[in-house]
């Protein structure tokens, strides 16, 4: 006994196969009427396309391809003597789900298996470089996806302590995007992790957000008014900085004696740096301290172009600092700024 009785043959032999979990409102609509539909029928009955799009007032067409949809999602099942009945929900769910998720599972398994045998390699390539004298101690990475790649390794590798100096503001979102697990899953099995910003980080709500997270984790993160470079220090061992001309390059620095005047230029920083303090769900967006850069920046001779990129935000946002702390200290002039904030230590 046919199940489904088309508008026409052809409509019928051409209907392909859709993605209706990724289908718009009104294509959910029409699916979950005629789920609806189907449920409070007597299921000896058959689907006719043309009368039930007749009864719930749809396009025989939008019609026929809500019942494909409902078909390819399990929610409605062709049963031998009884024709397409409805489907519980949650049986359609184990039953449609449950190969995908055991592909997944079955692909994690093998990924961790091939970055193990991979992996296993890394002790006879490390001792064949120490022992020949051939071991590049800086090496540069110009490809923003090895890069990436590179401190996710390290990131996995690293044992005790990894010291992070971000410079340039809040953070986009895409970058915590990517970084944000990395960084958790280290977090979680006890690295420890300081993390450097400028002042201008903490009116990031994405950022703040991020902070909130680690520091609950146990990182410590703190933020300077001044501009500094950015990079990474990986158990004290090996370090990545940004190329300063090439912003989706970075160099990988293994020689100790490098690495050690990096964790002491870190070190300086950090007895510098103020706690990031997340107990709040907003951070004033201009501190004091970050007043007093401003004007000392442009009293200095600096543009605001200079001083925005100096300091980590936009050159708009910068005019628009500039502009409230000379209302704040009645200043008709910049270095009438400079001087009063002078007078008020």
């Amino acid at each position: 006994m046919p199940c489904i009785k088309s508008a026409t043959q052809a409509e019928g032999d051409e209907m392909e196969s859709k993605a209706y979990l990724g289908s718009s409102s009104f294509e959910d609509e029409c699916m979950r009427r005629l789920y609806e539909f189907v449920l409070s029928r007597d299921v000896s009955e058959e689907i006719n396309v043309e009368e039930v799009a007749l009864q719930l007032n749809l396009p025989v067409g939008d019609t026929s391809l809500a019942l494909a949809g409902l078909v390819e999602m399990g929610l409605l099942r062709d049963r031998p003597g009884w024709g397409l009945v409805a489907v519980a929900p949650d049986e359609a769910v184990s039953r449609v789900l449950g190969p995908l998720e055991l592909e997944i599972r079955t692909r994690r398994v093998q990924a961790e298996e091939t970055r193990r045998r991979l992996m296993s390699f890394l002790p006879a390539f490390d001792a064949h470089l120490t022992a020949g004298g051939n071991r590049r101690q800086v090496e540069l990475i110009d490809n923003l996806a090895d890069v990436r790649v590179a401190i996710a390794e390290l990131s996995a590798k690293c044992r005790k302590e990894i010291l992070t100096a971000q410079p340039g503001g809040g953070r986009k979102e895409s970058v915590l995007i990517e970084a944000a697990p990395r960084d958790y899953e280290t977090l979680q099995r006890g690295v420890k992790m300081r993390i450097l910003y400028q002042h201008t980080a903490r009116s990031s709500r994405g950022t703040h957000s991020y902070v909130q997270e680690v520091t609950r984790l146990g990182a410590q993160v703190r933020t300077l008014d001044d501009q500094f470079m950015r990079f990474l220090i990986f158990d004290r061992e090996c370090a990545m900085f940004a190329v300063s001309d090439d912003p989706d390059s970075a160099a990988f620095i293994r020689d100790p004696h490098v690495v050690a005047f990096m964790v002491e230029a870190y070190e300086r920083l950090w007895l510098a740096a103020e706690p990031f303090s997340v107990d709040s769900d907003t951070q004033p967006e201009t501190t004091d301290d970050l007043k007093e850069a401003i004007i000392r920046l442009l009293t200095a001779g600096m543009t605001d172009a200079a001083v925005a990129r100096r300091l980590g935000m936009s050159v708009r946002t910068c005019r628009r600092h500039v502009s409230e702390i000379m209302t704040g200290l009645g200043a008709a002039s910049r270095f009438q700024a400079g001087y009063l904030l002078a007078v008020q230590e």
